[in-house]
């Protein structure tokens, strides 16, 4: 039985995802020796090392601009098409720092994960729970339990729920009391689709793209996503979803109010799906920009 789960992973599920080796890809590999072999096409490992190779060959960036930032995995995203056809790339979250598979979404604000689940993605016993396994090695589920030294509990030690006084906090009329944990509820287009749960704020672990990369530290509020519906359940953004609306609960918006970087980001994809996200990015200065009517008539 066990070798023909495993037979039925290699060649059913991960053929579905496709990021080919390029040449630049192999070129690297060979002039740098860091590779005897590289991994599984389009295993967890397979992504961790073009995540890796990525964050090695960046550094540029425009003259005069702030220093923009990336995910600590690096900058590389990729599409899924057995996952929604979303794109999707690996952030890490909490300390110690816990890796997730999100899906980006430029038409939601809110960024959350699954968190001490009440109904969630499966993690085991169905066949979509078999297939997310092949995908991303395991699914992750984040916990809002603020773990004190030495209590034994399993969770982020910089984990910290957000109260109904926070000005984050946009559902207050849901709330027992000022102090009490901020809920949210959020509904996408998809039919019956939704994620539902209490704000969190902890540590989203970044990295700065100039040629010193340095490790940044912020804390960011997200949704502690304990019951999804709909699409969450078995097509798309089992292990969390990435918004990067305009709201103030955006992570883009979160980065600029910190003073990390300028309140924008930049998203490019290539025809094979694959492609790159940086914040901060103000694009170079004769590029052309149609600028959004906030306030249609």
């Amino acid at each position: 039985m066990a070798a023909s789960s495993l037979s039925k992973c290699t060649t059913g599920s991960l053929n579905q995802l496709r990021i080919g080796l390029t040449p630049p890809e192999k070129n690297w590999s060979n002039s740098t020796g860091k590779l005897s072999h590289w991994p599984l096409k389009d295993s967890f490992e397979y992504y961790a090392v073009l995540a890796h190779r990525d964050r090695l060959l960046r550094g540029r960036k425009l003259s005069g601009a702030n220093t923009t930032l990336s995910f600590a995995d690096g900058n590389f995203t990729f599409q899924i098409n057995s996952l929604g056809f979303l794109h999707y790339t690996t952030v890490q979250l909490g300390t110690p720092g816990m890796k997730f598979m999100v899906a980006l979404d430029t038409g939601s604000d809110l960024f959350w994960v699954p968190c001490d689940c009440t109904k969630c993605a499966p993690t085991e016993g169905t066949v979509y729970a078999s297939k997310l396994n092949c995908l991303s090695n395991t699914l992750f589920i984040y916990s809002a339990t603020f773990a004190l030294h030495g209590d034994g509990e399993v969770g982020s030690s910089t984990s910290k729920k957000v109260t109904c006084s926070s000005s984050l906090c946009a559902q207050r009329n849901q709330c027992l009391g000022t102090f009490s944990n901020c809920p949210y509820m959020v509904s996408y287009m998809s039919a019956q689709t939704s994620t539902s749960g209490i704000l969190v704020e902890d540590v989203l672990h970044l990295t700065t793209e100039d040629g010193h990369p340095d490790s940044v530290e912020a804390y960011v509020t997200f949704g502690c996503g304990q019951v999804q519906s709909g699409s969450f359940l078995d097509v798309a953004a089992p292990n969390g979803l990435f918004g990067l609306g305009m709201e103030k609960i955006a992570v883009p918006s979160i980065l600029s109010q910190e003073g990390l970087t300028a309140d924008s980001f930049s998203m490019c994809f290539g025809d094979d799906g694959t492609g790159r996200i940086s914040f901060g990015d103000k694009g170079s200065p004769d590029q052309e920009e149609t600028p959004f009517n906030l306030n249609p008539s």
